[in-house]
């Protein structure tokens, strides 16, 4: 159970890293694009923090959601690179946290299945 640990941790240190990115997007952006970026996340790492309290069917909806949420992040990450929001440097390097959240997410899913 060493894996929900990492993943808790991994969340935490993209948080640390994007949201005072987030902070500088434009504001013009602010209570859109750059809210809905910031509520992804946050709502991520609620939904793992959960996800690890709980057993069978009821966790396994929460990592789903997890997945689902994780995939928003995405794209809006995809959105603020595209728009210049993030350099090339900045955005390969969240993508980079991003793809490994999702590689833990999915040992843990399917860790979960197989019990």
């Amino acid at each position: 159970m060493a894996e929900p640990m990492v993943i808790l941790t991994r969340t935490y240190d993209l948080l640390e890293w994007l949201l005072p990115k987030i902070e500088r997007f434009p504001k013009l952006y602010r209570y859109s694009v750059s809210r809905r970026l910031m509520d992804a996340a946050l709502d991520f790492q609620e939904q793992l923090v959960r996800a690890r309290k709980k057993r069978g069917a009821a966790r396994r909806k929460l990592l789903l959601d997890c997945d689902a949420s994780l995939e928003l992040i995405r794209l809006y990450l995809r959105l603020a690179y595209q728009w210049h929001w993030l350099s090339d440097g900045q955005y390969e390097h969240v993508s980079q946290q991003v793809a490994e959240i999702g590689r833990l997410l999915g040992g843990w899913l399917k860790e979960d299945h197989d019990r």
